[in-house]
């Protein structure tokens, strides 16, 4: 075999490759206009030069991010860069960008969250257990760049109301010969003060073969590990109401009297008199409707004074919380393309990835004692509003008017947990297919994909309580940020003041996901008319999901096998079996009183059946032998069948292009779940199948004011089928209390009709302004609403608790497609190099965004007969985001300083009871980075992220009308760098 200046290999080994799919190359014909633009980029100037054409070029609301160099995304998380782009907002959990629940995106894109479409090089791509890939999981080394389609065309895969988010990883079409690229780094966080190494590495090159036709190949790998810190300090939410009685008082003493004896921790008669001490009295609560908590406080008998002393105390009880965040990623990448000529193209693909979400947790709670020293109060207007959205209606009455701001709980007990979760997540999808052009103006594609995504997550941990007669003052002050925590009693790190209480394997799920996929699609250009060309395409597409269970709690640690009793006798001291550990001693780097170092279970000591071992008596199974809860146990499987037709047009001399379309798309679901209802604990299947279809025409038109000054509308429907989970024909029933959940497996999508109107100005091939108008129009929210109704093969309800239901129903709990609401707003972008400028100002860039929305989230905070619903926004969304980037690049230097901001925002959802709710405060992050080229083959990189030390705190209530400004748990993740060298061989 000859090697010649542009290598030569015989077509049987093309053949053999393939077979073994050991080379597999992305195919781009499907990703539309935006892909092709795409070239190698070498810098700063390079990669915004080529994001800004894509945007210029597509026929679509599109933004886009390219990679500065081989394995060189601008940052050291790909959903940090996504925040980048306008419409898009991200949330940090642990240092780094990622779900705060380990679940789809963490993206919320124009105010939607999990409302987003996954791809990969243009095809589905998704997590298992859901329908968004995780892509905390993305590795930036792997990525070419990252698409975000706003209101996506006809062509593009359905599935996400919010956005499209395609993922471009590298083929051989990037390369022009023998190219090498390999890099090693090493990270830090300044919390965790841990180090950890990243390794990437990528070889492609292209032959002409002896037989004719031209291979490309392309081989890239990489690790990546990195070490967090979550520091914080979760509190109770809720009205919590307490009423204060002074020692001094007469009531005091009646109350000592009445206790002598019977609270040992609570020594009331020797605090009698005394001036600084009160005890906190519980306040009843009162329900005012059958879906609205208990957060009315319930004064009948209290005197007018006592009334008057009625207060609230959410976020008091603060506690020590620490979680130590190793992350790991692998990645594979392999692509090859045969071209046999100018109009035949064999390729295939595949990727791999590989995500391990690992944590060791400390937690370090008090059991404060009734009885508090030199207690404070704050006025707080506690209203009706706060309680439950003042249902009763009129005035909007105050029920307390102050709030307990802090203290020295005296005799209080302690307890500490110990805990490891292990979640490792694998996808991969291989892909194959042909591209033909049989003449010049027809093109012809056709390929097939298989992805398969496993999951699994194992949360483990023991409790240990402090022996019996030992106390501790506990100190908070519920003010500030964070919250003030302090001890004054028996050392909180010796293992002898503490015995064992209970094991539990709480989380010990998995998922066990697949999916295929089908595609043809073809263009016919059409000539110079109106009417410039048709493209049409079917896909044919399956998902299938298992889910299984086999967690299990409240196992007890103790010489007995039985719950720890309260004298403690039965318990086993923690310091006898050598499984105890400390937590770090700069818990919040001290900012919030105490700095740790109490004892917990080893995490270490958790794993494999190392506690199932130590603990005969508990019952616990061995690690290979856990027992299935059967009830759990679920089934999905979904295929879909979609077709597309689309014009290309064009007109005034072509100072107006667009295009338009429609998409209509079958879906047909089958779901499985085990249900126990004539018979408990006999199981049986439990089956639905649904068909629905829909029709999703878009259209989009671009004028050309000047060549480069563009005026874009854009009209498309969309959908988000509903998670999984909610699909699971499931039934669970509580004969004591009369309530229970029901599945849905009819629930149909959510649509929208999503409108767009932009500017566009490019000023030269890097400088551009634009601003956008978007609206939403959303159809069919998923809501849980409450009905009273009997429930099949189950006996009715007989219990002596009421359940506002009649006839022996029960109160059952179920989602369905309910309201309409929306999403508007409007984002701002543009950068600016001033190339034209003299040195040195000409190697300075700037650029920004800013997003405004504005979303309508009803909720049914009522009955399917008797309706409640609240106009609420939807989780996780800000109302105002920005990001400015200042950027420098030379021959030799460059650099980028990066400040993101983003207002305050939902958690999980509004809540009946506002109290409840948990807001995330604003918060502004600040990342940056700088390169120096030591020569043409090798660059040194330094990142630094989260220069000022922020995360995203928590607070009691909502955005807008019931914003408390009470903080509720505060975040600490430290600051992380990274230094890197990387060397680049060819082009």
């Amino acid at each position: 075999m000859k090697m010649k200046m542009q290598q030569t290999l015989p077509v049987s080994a093309l053949a053999l490759a393939v077979a073994q799919g050991l080379f597999v190359a992305p195919c781009a014909l499907a990703q539309s206009q935006a892909q092709d633009t795409t070239v190698v980029v070498t810098g700063m100037r390079a990669s915004a030069r080529n994001a800004m054409a894509i945007k210029k070029d597509s026929v679509e609301i599109v933004d886009s991010i390219t990679a500065e160099d081989i394995g060189k995304l601008p940052d050291l998380n790909v959903a940090e860069t996504l925040t980048r782009v306008p419409g898009v907002q991200g949330y940090r959990y642990g240092g780094e960008g990622a779900s705060p629940v380990g679940v789809g995106s963490g993206l919320t894109i124009r105010g939607l969250s999990g409302q987003t479409a996954s791809q990969v090089n243009g095809r589905a791509y998704f997590t298992a257990g859901g329908r968004e890939y995780n892509i905390e999981g993305a590795i930036p080394a792997m990525i070419a760049g990252v698409d975000v389609y706003k209101n996506p065309t006809a062509e593009h895969i359905e599935g996400g109301i919010g956005g499209l988010v395609n993922i471009r990883t590298r083929n051989p079409s990037d390369f022009k010969g023998p190219t090498v690229s390999l890099g090693v780094s090493g990270r830090y966080n300044d919390l965790a003060k841990e180090k950890d190494p990243e390794l990437f590495g990528l070889v492609a090159n292209k032959w002409t073969l002896e037989g004719g036709g031209k291979l490309g190949v392309m081989a890239a790998a990489v690790y990546q590990s990195s070490t967090g810190r979550s520091d914080n300090n979760p509190a109770n939410g809720g009205a919590n109401f307490k009423r204060a009685v002074r020692a001094d008082s007469a009531e005091y003493q009646t109350l000592a009297t009445a206790n002598t004896g019977n609270r040992p921790n609570q020594p009331m008669a020797s605090y009698v008199g005394r001036t600084d001490v009160s005890y906190l009295a519980n306040v009843p609560t009162k329900a005012i409707s059958s879906t609205v908590g208990p957060n009315t406080p319930d004064l009948n008998g209290l005197t007018t004074e006592q009334a008057a002393n009625v207060m609230t105390a959410p976020a008091v009880s603060n506690n020590a919380f620490q979680e130590t965040i190793m992350r790991v990623r692998r990645g594979l990448n392999l692509a090859a393309d045969y071209r046999h000529d100018n109009t035949l193209r064999f390729f295939t693909e595949f990727n791999y990835t590989y995500y391990l979400y690992h944590q060791n947790y400390r937690g370090l709670n008090s059991v404060d004692g009734a009885n508090v020293q030199n207690l404070t109060t704050t006025p707080f207007a506690f209203t009706e509003g706060l309680a439950n959205r003042n249902l009763n209606g009129g005035s909007n009455d105050v029920l307390a008017t102050q709030r307990l701001l802090g203290g020295t709980a005296l005799n209080s007990t302690v307890n500490t947990v110990g805990g490891d979760e292990h979640t490792p997540y694998t996808t991969w999808i291989a892909a194959g297919g042909a591209d033909w052009n049989p003449t010049p103006e027809l093109a012809v594609k056709a390929e097939f994909n298989y992805i398969k995504s496993k999951k699994t997550q194992d949360n483990r941990a023991v409790n240990m309580d402090s022996k019996a007669g030992l106390y501790w003052n506990t100190t908070r002050l519920a003010d500030g940020a964070p919250h003030q925590l302090n001890f004054s009693g028996p050392n909180l790190g010796d293992a002898s003041n503490f015995v064992f209480r209970d094991y539990a394997n709480g989380t010990n799920v998995k998922w066990d996901d697949k999916g295929s996929a089908s595609a043809i699609s073809a263009k016919y250009t059409v000539g110079e008319g109106f009417l410039r060309a048709v493209k049409t395409g079917a896909r044919y597409a399956t998902q299938e999901s298992r889910y299984n269970s086999y967690s299990f709690s409240g196992k007890p640690l103790t010489v007995d096998g039985l719950p720890l009793n309260a004298a403690r006798s039965n318990g086993i001291s923690a310091d006898t079996l050598g499984v105890t550990q400390q937590s770090p001693t700069n818990f919040m780097d001290g900012d919030a009183g105490y700095g740790g170092g109490y004892v917990v279970y080893a995490p270490g000591a958790l794993l494999g059946s190392q506690v199932a071992t130590l603990f005969p008596k508990a019952g616990i199974p061995m690690d290979n032998a856990y027992v299935e809860n059967v009830g759990a146990r679920r089934y999905f499987h979904e295929n879909t069948l979609a077709g597309y037709l689309m014009g290309e047009f064009a007109a005034l001399d072509d100072r107006i292009t667009g295009n338009a379309g429609v998409r209509v798309v079958r879906t047909q679901s089958r779901a499985v779940a085990m249900n126990a209802l004539a018979t408990p604990g006999v199981f049986t299947e439990t089956a639905s199948e649904t068909t629905y279809t829909n029709a999703l025409p878009t259209l989009n038109v671009t004028g050309y004011i000047t060549p480069d000054f563009l005026a874009r509308f854009g009209y498309g429907k969309g959908l988000t089928r509903a998670p999984i989970d909610q699909l699971n024909p499931t039934i669970s029933v509580n004969p004591v209390n009369g309530t229970g959940n029901i599945g849905n497996p009819a629930l149909r999508p959510q649509t929208a009709d999503s409108f767009d109107l932009s500017l566009e100005r490019y000023f030269s091939k890097t400088n551009y302004v634009s601003a956008a108008l978007f609206d939403k129009e959303i159809d069919g929210f998923f809501n849980g609403i409450v009905e009273c109704q009997t429930v099949a093969g189950v006996p009715a309800y007989s219990g002596s608790q009421g359940n506002s239901c009649g006839g022996g129903q029960y109160q059952m709990t179920k989602s369905v497609n309910s309201e309409k609401g929306n999403a508007r707003g409007v984002e701002v972008a543009g950068q600016y190099f001033f190339d034209s400028f003299a040195a040195p100002l000409r190697n300075f860039g700037v650029a920004g965004s800013y997003t405004y929305v504005k979303t309508s989230n009803p909720v049914n905070f009522g009955t399917a007969a008797a309706p409640r619903i609240v106009d609420s926004i939807q989780p996780f969304q800000s109302k105002n985001s920005y990001s400015v980037s200042g950027m420098y690049e030379d021959t030799k230097w460059s650099a980028r300083l990066v400040y993101t901001w983003r207002s305050d925002s939902i958690l999980f959802g509004a809540s009946a009871n506002p109290i409840d709710a948990r807001g995330i405060a604003a918060t502004g992050i600040l990342d940056g980075s700088i390169n120096y080229n030591i020569d043409e083959n090798f660059t040194v990189s330094f990142n630094a992220s989260n220069i000022l030390d922020k995360a995203l705190n928590r607070f009691v209530g909502e955005p807008g009308a019931y914003q408390t400004g009470i903080e509720r748990q505060h975040y600490a993740n430290g600051r992380t760098f990274s230094l890197a060298l990387r060397y680049k061989y060819g082009k």
